[in-house]
């Protein structure tokens, strides 16, 4: 596949997602043929929005966007998955942690907002009940031998993220560490999308499955979390399975309008030091990414999903956004202090 390198600065920081723009009044405001949606690595989420603009003369430009979160300013951090669903649009902390851990409740957030040139954004900080939710999903998976289960946490895994959270929240006196056990899997989600059934469907980065295959889980109850009706669960668990060798975790997730998913694998972790995973798993420090697409089998899981390999994107390791511009795929890649788009 050739593609074109263009080079983008917002805030100084790395971009993660692409999410279309689908309001015809902000795409007017912004003097654009089209945009996108994307989240900046550092800051909390009311600080980490961003708008890349493809302008009608073609040229691409990047706005930092200025969001206002109420109570909750200051709150949040580490935004990683943008979803749209019912004119909303949903994003996704990672509920994962520093490379060595623990894992952070600021990291434990979804929140979701309007389309506006300044959203005002909607917080839920659920104090690791998605946590809760995704292991315990996962441990009855495993106690059926089920292949997309996930292997069994690691001593150290656990040790640097579940067990030193807990320490450093019982020290704290936060009523959160009741809801982080033993035996859990740190949750790092790299890519979300909603279903045509109205559940969100999370791609985690970790953990894998016990052959080092992707994980996605499909969770009920988001929405409803705004309005205080609903709490998360989770109603099916898929592997991707027979795409190459791994430990490969998901990096970005999109819906498409045909009801299929574009996906994009790639490494467990950041490749500079300090990572738990990758000492656990240092052959996944070369992974290099790969865009597939799949659909979700009509019933709900669990399952084994074969997708079909869309491009081989090597020797790229960071990409962490998906989408599409004139039906040709669209890629945003993580790189130091700049937004990196591939078209």
């Amino acid at each position: 596949m050739s593609m074109r390198l263009v080079e983008l600065s917002a805030a100084g920081n790395e971009a993660s997602d692409l999410l279309p723009v689908h309001d015809e009044g902000l795409l007017a405001e912004l003097g654009a043929r089209r945009a996108y949606w994307t989240v900046l690595d550092e800051g909390p989420a009311e600080e980490c929005l961003a708008l890349l603009v493809e302008q009608h003369d073609g040229d691409w430009r990047a706005e930092h966007v200025t969001a206002t979160a109420g109570e909750h300013e200051g709150r949040t951090e580490d935004a990683e998955a943008l979803a749209r669903l019912d004119g909303w649009v949903y994003m996704l902390g990672s509920h994962f942690g520093s490379k060595a851990g623990p894992l952070q409740p600021k990291r434990a957030f979804v929140a979701r907002f309007r389309e506006s040139a300044r959203p005002q954004l909607q917080i839920i900080r659920h104090r690791f009940a998605l946590h809760r939710a995704v292991n315990d999903a996962l441990a009855a998976l495993a106690a059926t031998g089920h292949p997309a289960a996930p292997e069994p946490v690691r001593d150290a895994v656990h040790a640097g993220f579940v067990t030193e959270a807990v320490r450093r929240g019982n020290a704290k006196g936060k009523r959160w560490t009741s809801q982080l056990a033993p035996g859990d899997h740190p949750v790092n989600i790299e890519g979300a999308a909603f279903t045509a059934r109205g559940t969100l469907l999370a791609g985690l980065r970790w953990p894998v499955t016990a052959a080092g295959e992707p994980i996605l889980v499909e969770l009920s109850g988001v929405p409803g979390l705004f309005s205080g009706a609903e709490t998360l669960g989770v109603t099916g668990v898929y592997a991707l399975t027979g795409i190459a060798q791994g430990p490969l975790g998901v990096r970005a997730l999109s819906a498409r309008e045909d009801g299929a998913y574009d996906i994009v694998v790639g490494s467990i972790d950041a490749l500079d030091k300090g990572s738990i995973l990758l000492e656990q798993h240092p052959d996944a420090r070369d992974a290099t990414c790969r865009h597939l697409r799949f659909r979700l089998p009509d019933g709900t899981g669990p399952a084994l999903i074969a997708p079909t390999l869309v491009a081989d994107l090597a020797p790229l390791h960071h990409v962490e956004g998906i989408s599409e511009r004139e039906g040709a795929p669209l890629y945003v890649a993580d790189e130091d202090h700049r937004i990196a788009l591939w078209l």
